[in-house]
């Protein structure tokens, strides 16, 4: 195990992990730019200058907002296979990431914890893995933003995994990169990636939940905008004559099943999911995800959709849809599986920093669906990070020191069986 200098002068993995939740990232979806936001490149900026003075002297950022950066190997070590770990910055945009305040709660005994504001809890009935860290310090917002711990929480392990080798330069490695990505959570994080210039045989998310977790399968990923169409006409005037767009889609949000809803979903099963609706009496945009862990999944769900907007238009005269399927990202596991040491690897990796790996699959999707159908194969691999996407996201510190030991085992393991 390496060990911080006593007299480091670079922060510890906690106050990176704090300075990084206070920057405000949150991406957006009615954004037409790359990044999506612009304050992304605030967060980069910072990196870029704390990973060169870690000695990684080509960190830069570019006009995507991607931030990157090469550690060469050491002597000896210049053979093994160019690995890569990477994070997201932005924040999901449906919850606040703005002015986040980090509170720490020490040595938690069990229960639920009481966040400061706005009366908020974390119900320890809804988060059984509070249960595996008791006697540690939970790390929570305030109860008005969202922490960012997904994905702050893995830059910060990157970080702290990159001070702990510029503090002991005996430590034998390969060559590994880093990448920090903008717009994960509005599922555009790699579009401009360039997989081949970057030169990494394979790469690693830090995104991921408990402890031991290591992910080869995700969703596979569309989404349905589904436009209705009505006519508008002055409502004093309206009489057998107006078709309100907006009734015809409330038609069709109030058809649709529960039963297959993610709020009725688990494990291997997919769903469909209206996130967001616009529009006036004359057009109403819904916009509906789909997913499923299978590519084949996908189309019946599709059809499924459009049935029920046939339907709703049919108790509407003169109304009318239009559906556009837009694609984003599919199921990682068959292109893992043309590289196995990235899974082999990594729970190896896992295990030596003595803990049982679970190999799962995220009801989600990261950077790396994409990343490894461009050819970089790309597990996923715990951070703590936990209830992300709400008021109530937390994660435990211990998990953060596992998941930074485990950055450094998985550069050990290639590091001996490939040198």
């Amino acid at each position: 195990m390496l060990d911080r200098k006593a007299q480091s002068p670079f922060p510890t993995l906690v106050d990176r992990f704090v300075s990084y939740a206070k920057v405000h990232t949150t991406s957006s979806e009615e954004s037409d730019t790359y990044p999506s936001t612009e304050r992304q490149f605030d967060l980069a900026r910072i990196l870029v200058d704390e990973l060169k003075a870690l000695g990684l002297s080509d960190a830069a950022v570019d006009d995507n907002c991607y931030v990157t950066a090469t550690l060469p190997a050491t002597p000896g070590c210049e053979n093994v296979p160019v690995i890569a770990f990477l994070s997201h910055m932005d924040t999901y945009p449906e919850v606040s990431g703005e002015n986040v305040v980090p509170t720490f709660h020490e040595n938690y005994q069990g229960g639920d914890i009481e966040l400061p504001k706005e009366g908020r809890k974390i119900l320890a009935a809804e988060n059984p893995y509070l249960q595996k860290c008791l006697g540690e310090t939970i790390i929570t917002a305030d109860g008005t933003t969202l922490l960012g711990a997904d994905d702050k929480a893995g830059i910060a392990e990157i970080m702290e995994a990159m001070t702990l080798i510029h503090e002991n330069p005996d430590w034998k490695h390969g060559t590994f990169k880093i990448a920090y990505t903008p717009d994960e959570e509005v599922g555009q994080g790699v579009k401009f990636f360039d997989v081949e210039a970057f030169g990494a045989l394979v790469a690693y998310t830090m995104d991921g939940g408990q402890r031991g977790e290591v992910e080869n399968e995700t969703f596979c990923a569309d989404s349905a905008i589904v436009t209705f169409v009505g006519r508008d006409i002055h409502p004093g005037y309206a009489k057998d004559k107006m078709v309100p767009s907006v009734k015809v889609a409330g038609e069709f949000l109030t058809s649709l099943p529960r039963e297959g809803a993610p709020e009725t979903t688990e494990g291997a099963e997919g769903y469909i999911h209206p996130i967001g609706i616009k529009g006036n009496t004359s057009e109403t945009e819904v916009q509906v995800l789909i997913r499923d862990f299978s590519a084949d999944g996908l189309k019946p769900k599709a059809d499924m959709i459009r049935q029920y907007a046939e339907a709703a238009c049919a108790k509407w005269a003169n109304s009318s849809f239009r559906m556009e399927i837009k694609e984003y990202y599919r199921n990682m596991k068959y292109d893992l599986a043309k590289e196995p040491r990235a899974m082999a690897y990594a729970l190896e990796g896992v295990k030596r920093v003595g803990i049982e790996p679970l190999q799962g699959s995220i009801r989600g999707g990261t950077d790396g669906s994409t990343l490894s159908a461009k050819g970089l194969p790309t597990p996923n691999i715990f951070t703590g990070e936990q209830d992300f996407h709400g008021y109530g996201e937390w994660i435990c510190v211990k998990d953060m020191e596992l998941a930074t030991q485990t950055v450094l085992r998985i550069i050990e393991v290639w590091t001996e069986k490939e040198s």
